[in-house]
């Protein structure tokens, strides 16, 4: 049971960069016991709210107030201030080292116990167990962190920023299931629910309308740095938190899309014949003109091999693949018969971090902006600045550096860079990942449309409601193999998890 008293007061938040705004006047209250979320679109101010709060950026006004303790002005606030004020931060990368104990984690920031100048390891693992015990986390401190599954890692790096067992601190979780498996996400929503119910308070920060909803009590929704509503979240459902991010109707998120099987005796643009390669074993898949067909399977199921295969950045063990009839070897090739590749990480794999917006945009077809021999940067910029314009791409402009736009806006840019190129087959890896909602309806919706010109598009995700939506044909894959096709009325969120989750071998 909670008292519904104030647990932390934000009072006018501003930010800015240079002379671009990105917090105007943000202000809001947690209430102790209580789970309060923060949404909003890409871009909205959420990252740079949640950086100012952890001492990492600089606000340039604003205070926090928590009960019994002075308020205190965020300009120059630090993060030993924020540790003093008792917030306490779960970020996307747990920050956890994966080939140590889950004792050996504790340790480094709880210290580690020692008799006579030894470390006394009965001792950690008995006070690790306690405080893992504490937060109903049932693992074994002596296993290590690489061995646990995805929902019990952040469970203990939540348990390791609330170590110091202060009833008053602020847990302050961002994007924690970006990267869980679905079927660790309730997990993990649960454990979080349990805690709020033991009286401790969360701001949570997710993507995910659907975690929102069901975890949080009320919601504060950020839109372009300003508060645009603060709601009990009983009064909303997906689409309305949705249409608050936007600002706008968005009609339905997936749009319309009669799916028609694309006709059987025309040429197929993709086609595999017992290809292997990495995790992938022996898949038999043809993929026809205008088809958008998804793949759906757990983690390690070979979904990302498939898809860096097709492009040529795995090379096969054996088997065929062509495309429009011609065999791929490399990624060159690939890329001449016309495939495109969205990669799962995109910070690692996709863009190219010290360059603009434009030169990302552009950077898949320099030659067409190179004249007399020169390469045209004001050919670059023109054709930069239509495609922001028509993919929405929230930016001070086509120079500005791509690490300052939002995650969702970099997805953008990287769709975008394909685009350029036409694509025969576009292969898309987690597409709508750590993304918003609105994003997600801009996407989805130039899927369809390329897709209606007759580019196939294969795509992987985990997000099974995105397949079933999005999809006319969608593979289950299970250790490589492809375990399962469903096709029209049989494409269901219910049906691609019972068929993930099948204890069945491939025939």
């Amino acid at each position: 049971m909670t008292d519904h008293a104030s647990s932390l007061t934000l009072s006018d938040v501003t930010k800015s960069y240079g002379t671009a705004p990105v917090l105007r006047g943000v202000s809001f209250d947690l209430v102790r016991g209580r789970v309060h979320a923060l949404a909003g679109g890409n871009g909205s101010g959420k990252s740079t709210l949640i950086k100012v709060l952890a001492g990492i950026e600089r606000a340039d006004g604003g205070t926090l107030s928590r009960p019994d303790r002075a308020e205190t002005a965020l300009l120059g606030f630090t993060p030993a201030h924020a540790r003093d004020a008792g917030l306490r931060f779960v970020h996307q990368d747990l920050g956890l080292l994966p080939d140590m104990t889950v004792a050996e984690n504790m340790a480094f920031t709880r210290g580690f116990p020692k008799i006579g100048g030894r470390i006394a390891w009965r001792e950690l693992h008995a006070t690790t167990a306690a405080l893992l015990s504490r937060f109903e986390v049932d693992v074994d401190p002596r296993a290590t962190v690489r061995a646990l599954r995805p929902a019990d890692r952040t469970m203990v790096a939540i348990a390791r920023a609330l170590a110091d067992d202060d009833p008053d601190q602020v847990l302050v979780l961002d994007e924690p299931t970006a990267s869980l498996p679905h079927h660790e996400v309730d997990v993990l929503l649960d454990g979080l629910s349990r805690r709020a119910q033991q009286g401790q308070t969360i701001l949570y920060v997710s993507h995910r309308l659907d975690e929102v909803l069901s975890l949080a009590h009320s919601v504060t929704v950020l839109r372009d740095g300003v508060v645009a509503a603060t709601r009990d979240t009983r009064e909303l459902d997906g689409l309305g938190l949705a249409e608050l991010m936007a600002g706008r109707s968005l009609g339905t998120l997936y749009g319309e899309r009669s799916r028609t099987r694309a006709a059987e005796d025309s040429p197929p643009v993709l086609e595999t014949r017992k290809l292997s390669a990495g995790r992938v074993d022996g898949i038999d898949l043809t993929i026809r003109a205008g088809e958008i067909v998804g793949l759906a399977g757990l983690l390690g199921s070979g979904r990302s091999t498939l898809l860096r295969t097709i492009f040529g950045a795995v090379r096969p063990r054996s088997g065929t693949l062509t495309i429009d009839g011609t065999s791929v070897t490399s990624i060159r090739t690939a890329m001449r018969q016309g495939v495109a590749l969205v990669p799962e990480n995109r910070l690692a794999d996709a863009l190219f971090p010290d360059e603009s917006v434009t030169r990302n945009i552009t950077i898949a077809t320099l030659p067409r902006h190179v004249r007399w021999a020169r390469l045209s940067r004001a050919r670059e910029r023109a054709v930069a600045t239509d495609v922001i314009d028509d993919l929405r791409i929230k930016t001070t402009g086509p120079d500005q550096p791509v690490t300052r736009l939002s995650g969702g806006n970099q997805q953008k840019a990287v769709v975008a860079r394909w685009l350029q190129r036409a694509p025969r087959l576009l292969l898309l890896d987690e597409p709508t990942q750590g993304v918003d909602v609105m994003t997600r309806a801009d996407l989805y919706e130039r899927v369809r449309t390329v897709a209606a010109g007759g580019t196939s598009v294969l795509v992987a995700s985990s997000d099974v409601e995105e397949l079933a939506h999005l999809c006319d044909r969608v593979l289950v894959l299970r250790a490589g193999q492809i375990t399962a096709e469903l096709t029209g009325p049989e494409i269901s969120a219910t049906d691609i998890v019972t068929r993930s989750y099948a204890d069945q071998e491939p025939s």
